[in-house]
């Protein structure tokens, strides 16, 4: 999760964010290179004796300035093609759940088990536990097995909302009469917070996601008895 002066991207818990913080990486050398050339470039300007400021033009020079970012532009255009390839895709889900956004609060659907499903609303301030984050923490949290194949299906019953897992690296609107999906999977197991990305209305602020990742036993024994 957040916390306070936190300066780069949250630690990342699934696959997906990892390739952004590589792709974050990639982009950010190339920016620190053409950074430093270019400040190179604007200081010689200082010393620069203007011998041919009657120069008209120059094909080579002009040559090299209009291939250079071509080529830069490839080498960041190929891996970001690739990772929104893999952002969309969505094979084979070990399990699939619908969450529905509302002014402002969310429900949940385990669409492959029976009656299963619920409100996620946030604790208020005054109810919280010594253990528990102010304006993060739910009544209800999304149990998922962790290093499997999640398929999040999203929808709106009011107004545009987005379900949003910032160390997930997912992102994805809920929009009224649409059903819109995104697939993920954890590596790992703890408790990732998350909030409404889409201004919503008055309460926008108060309707946090936590997912809570734990082991496929404690899943399988979870849904036991949540069936029930």
């Amino acid at each position: 999760m957040a916390t306070w002066q936190m300066l780069m991207l949250q630690d990342s818990a699934s696959p997906l964010m990892e390739q952004l913080n590589f792709f974050h990486d990639h982009a950010l050398l190339i920016l620190v290179i053409i950074t430093v050339l270019v400040g190179q470039l604007m200081s010689i300007l200082f010393f620069n004796k203007f011998k041919h400021r009657y120069l008209l033009e120059g094909q080579m020079i002009e040559i090299i300035w209009t291939i250079l970012p071509a080529i830069t532009l490839i080498f960041i255009a190929l891996p970001s093609l690739r990772l929104i390839y893999v952002l969309d895709e969505v094979n084979n889900p070990s399990l699939s759940i619908k969450t529905i956004g509302h002014q402002w609060y969310w429900s949940y659907e385990y669409s492959d088990f029976k009656n299963i499903e619920f409100d996620s609303y946030m604790i208020p301030p005054n109810e919280l536990q010594p253990y528990q984050f102010r304006l993060l923490d739910v009544d209800n949290r999304v149990i998922i097995p962790y290093e499997a194949q999640i398929r999040m299906l999203d929808t709106s019953a009011d107004v545009i909302h987005s379900w949003t897992i910032p160390s997930f690296g997912v992102k994805i609107d809920a929009t009224p009469g649409r059903l819109n999906q995104i697939g993920f999977s954890t590596n790992r197991t703890g408790l990732f917070f998350g909030q409404c990305s889409e201004i919503c209305g008055a309460n926008h602020s108060f309707m946090p996601i936590v997912i809570e990742s734990i082991s496929p036993n404690y899943f399988i024994k979870w849904i036991s008895k949540t069936e029930i």
